[in-house]
């Protein structure tokens, strides 16, 4: 067995003496994992960081092997570490990937929202960009909320809130006495204009509510990755 893609590397251990063994996103094939021959050596290290664009040929004598890739650098992303943010955006996508994905399932719409999103971390409204994504995370694996009409009233102007429990938004009007049991809805979440840090300081909690729960069964109950936390505490701090 063996394919060519093109990938993103997620993360890299060490695997015996000088392989190692990546995790990728991949075009066609999803998440996917194999070892690298020589992988842990110092001349190879600068070309599995996370957020890499690699050229991929993977081989295996049996589909269900992990296989073993070659791997070519495409493009780099070490830019990003002299911006603490943007490479905290960088980790909390390659770790929500590799949590949330189940191996070899293709996602060609949240690869290419992924990569777009990769080469433009730390440009203007990257982080409005960042919860978008996340966003579309929820729909790629069947928890996504509808964000366009109130689930009580059915307007689709004045969209304040979303349930806990159904996902679907909820006017002021529609809220009623209940507005203390539902999640703010940051305004312009489904605009296209950026929001302001507050809004997605916001947003996140309300995309973090949904991730938490839909991925508690794949997680045995820890919580989401540090580095999404990671992440949200930085927005999270005054500017």
């Amino acid at each position: 067995m063996d394919w060519r893609d093109e990938g993103v590397l997620l993360s890299m251990r060490p695997h015996g003496e000088s392989a190692a063994i990546i995790e990728v996103l991949t075009a066609l094939h999803g998440r996917h994992a194999g070892v690298v021959r020589g992988g842990a050596s110092r001349k190879m290290a600068a070309s599995l960081q996370p957020g890499t664009g690699l050229q991929l040929e993977w081989r295996a004598r049996l589909d269900d092997h992990i296989g073993t890739f070659t791997v070519e650098p495409l493009r780099s992303r070490a830019h990003l570490l002299s911006d603490r943010l943007a490479l905290a955006g960088l980790m909390s996508v390659c770790a929500l990937l590799r949590t949330a994905l189940p191996e070899r399932e293709p996602h060609p719409v949240l690869w290419s929202a992924t990569i777009g999103l990769m080469d433009g971390l730390g440009a203007e409204g990257w982080t409005t960009t960042y919860l978008r994504w996340e966003l579309l995370l929820l729909e790629e694996l069947g928890f996504g909320l509808d964000l366009t009409i109130c689930a009580v009233t059915g307007a689709t102007e004045g969209l304040a809130y979303v349930s806990p429990k159904t996902g679907r938004a909820v006017t002021v009007a529609g809220a009623g006495d209940w507005a203390d049991r539902l999640l703010p809805m940051p305004k312009g979440l489904t605009a296209s204009a950026s929001l302001t840090p507050e809004d997605v300081a916001q947003g996140l909690r309300l995309t973090g509510f949904f991730l938490d729960r839909g991925l508690r069964p794949v997680l045995h109950e820890r919580p989401l990755p540090e580095a999404r936390a990671r992440l949200v505490d930085l927005l999270s701090r005054p500017a």
